[in-house]
């Protein structure tokens, strides 16, 4: 279903949309690890998309992030550290611990991946593909 001129069918499926998008990105959010305005984008996205191509678009948009997270670890040359808090998290997650100061998403050192533009160009090939397979 289509939420742009759906009448209140179409509202219903676009605020269902936006409320998933903004809904499953909420807890990160909340512990600073997505800033608002990439939240802000994907409920938007949620709202014209709805929910169910949405979490296509989500899905592609993280592993544009997760490639993009490859890319500036190793050429930044810290795939090593990172692999090292890797290691951590995971340790301090089955003992049920946090993991310390060394690996805390404030560390000004960390690097940082903008989650927007992952999410923008996920939106940009789902609209690509879209269109290739309308009929003509």
């Amino acid at each position: 279903m289509n939420a742009i001129g759906g009448g209140w069918p179409g509202a219903k499926h676009a605020l269902f949309g936006a409320g998933l998008g903004l809904g499953l990105l909420l807890p990160f959010v909340l512990v600073r690890s997505l800033g608002a305005g990439d939240w802000k984008l994907v409920g938007a996205l949620g709202a014209f998309l709805g929910p169910s191509q949405l979490l296509s678009v989500l899905f592609a948009a993280l592993l544009i992030a997760g490639l993009m997270a490859l890319v500036l670890v190793i050429w930044k040359k810290r795939l090593g550290q990172t692999l090292h808090n890797i290691g951590r998290m995971l340790g301090a997650l089955f003992s049920f611990h946090l993991p310390g100061q060394y690996v805390s998403l404030d560390n000004p050192q960390s690097l940082k991946i903008p989650f927007g533009v992952a999410m923008s160009v996920a939106a940009i090939v789902f609209a690509t593909v879209k269109m290739i397979k309308l009929p003509r």
